[in-house]
Order: C-alpha cells, then structure tokens, then sequence
C-alpha cells in the first residue's frame, strides 16, 4: 500500500512540467536514431550525473524513447529529499521531447514502483505502462521491461535489497570524491562502483544469471529478444537464440541503447563520447 510519503513524491513529480528549470535547451546538431532506451538514471540521488545525461539529451533525439525503469529513485527520497536544478532539467526536456512529438514510453522500476499504480495512463504525452512490445525497423519483436521481476533478491528477500541499496549508496558516496578529484586533474570520468562490480566474482556470477533468467523468459513469451534495465550493465548478448539487451544506467557507466533507422543496435557510452569531443576541441583549438 502506497504510504503519504508516496503520493507526496507523485505530486512533487507531477508538477515539475511547470516549473522553471536553470536555462533553455542548447539548439544544436542532434544525432538522429529510430529508438533511444535508458534506464536507472536515480533522479533525486546525488549518484545520478545528471549533466551527463543532459548532454546525452542535447545531442541526440529518436522517433520513440523508452524509459525503462528507476528513473525518479522514491527509495532515497523518502529518507531525504534531494533535487537540484539539474534533474529538474532532466524532467523538463524528457516532457519537451514528448510535446514536440516523440513518443515517450515509461515503465516504472522497483525505486520509482509508486509509478506503477498509474499504468495505462498518460501523462503530459507520456505513456505509463507495466512492459511493452518494442518492433524493430528490420521486424524482430523485443519485450521491454525494467528487469527487477527476476531479482530473486527483490523477490525473496526485500529487507535485503534495501541494505544493499544502503551499501551502493555509500560506494556511489566514495565514487563521487573520486571523480571530484579526477576533474582536478583534467580527467575524465570513471565509475569506482562499475569497476569494482566487475573485479567481484560474485557480483558478476549473478548478473550473468540475471542475463539468462530474463531471457529465458522472454522466449517462452515468443518474442526475438528482451531489453530491460535494474543491474546497471550495459549489454548485447545472445543467449540461446533470445537477443539481450541491457540499457545500463546513469549512476555508474552513463549508457543508452540506441536503435538505428535499419535496426541496429548499439550501446552508447556517452562518458566516453563526451571524452573524446573534449579531446578534439582542445585539438582544433590548439591548432588554431
């Protein structure tokens, strides 16, 4: 059962279309492409690089998004409420793109699951709904769902899932004074939590495991591959036959899945792509 604390996020969320946000979105050369999913982006947690993600916003646009999960995090702000300009911004050119035209599909996660109770609903052109059928443009039928509905963690041991959010959110803590001290020196950025994630054995025996759950369930549903979220790994694997699409997150690696006009796909680390335009305006203007 929803608690006030519930309905009190809804409403602060649902009245962020009509606030002021810190500036105007930059006009700029957008990279074009048919489908953008992203997920895990934990607005309302100072884990989440919201300039990142806005850059991301800035620079790209689709016929269709996804939001696929985790994008308000009601865990974090029910204990404290945080929430700077910047994921104002966020909002506010989420629901631009969707006035302008793009369709927007929202499927909440288990951190924003408050959301859940309005599936099947619209808001402000945004579509809220449980999973969804995504078609590709060369025709394969993807599934599409935030992924914590095969977290046996979530599922069997709730209290659990809650101590270990308790325990990222204090790695994510340490990861910021990394990269604190990373932009001092000129450096890019990096995830302390990604690389950890993968140096443990156990970490990465379970997000294997998870990889082949979900898709062994979205071929009993008779679909050509799934997308999903929640684990904050980005990847494109085939297992069995199923197509398995991870979209990463905004915490950690800052990763978007895109489709392609033809239907390809690709992961898009945009930490990475800012790095390298950074490199080449110093370049250009060295040369200059």
């Amino acid at each position: 059962m929803d608690t006030p604390q519930d309905f009190l996020i809804d409403a602060a969320i649902f009245n962020l279309s009509n606030r002021q946000v810190s500036g105007p979105e930059p006009d700029r050369r957008r990279r074009r492409f048919r489908t953008i999913w992203v997920s895990d982006i934990h607005l309302g947690t100072k884990g989440c690089n919201a300039e990142l993600l806005i850059d991301f916003l800035d620079n790209t646009d689709s016929e269709t998004m996804y939001l696929v999960g985790d994008i308000i995090d009601g865990w974090r702000m029910k204990k404290k409420f945080f929430w700077p300009p910047g994921h104002n911004d966020v909002i506010w050119r989420v629901l631009k793109r969707a006035r302008r035209g793009t369709r927007i599909v929202y499927i909440p996660g288990n951190h924003d699951e408050m959301f859940r109770q309005f599936t099947g609903l619209d808001f402000g052109k945004v579509e809220i709904r449980r999973k969804a059928i995504h078609e590709t443009a060369d025709g394969r039928r993807l599934l599409v769902l935030h992924g914590d509905e095969f977290d046996a963690i979530m599922l069997s041991h709730r209290w659990l899932a809650h101590v270990g959010d308790f325990a990222y959110a204090m790695l994510m803590a340490l990861n910021r004074w990394v990269n604190a001290a990373r932009r001092r020196f000129g450096m890019p950025y990096w995830s302390l939590s990604k690389h950890a994630k993968h140096k443990v054995k156990n970490a990465v025996e379970f997000i294997s495991k998870f990889e082949e759950v979900v898709a062994e369930e979205a071929g009993k549903r008779g679909v050509d591959g799934v997308v999903c979220g929640h684990i904050h790994t980005a990847e494109i694997r085939d297992i069995k036959g199923i197509e398995y699409f991870n979209d990463g997150d905004w915490v950690e690696g800052c990763t978007a899945l895109v489709e392609h006009f033809d239907g390809r796909m690709e992961i898009l680390h945009w930490a990475e792509e800012v790095a390298t335009r950074n490199a080449e305006a110093a370049r250009m203007s060295e040369a200059a």
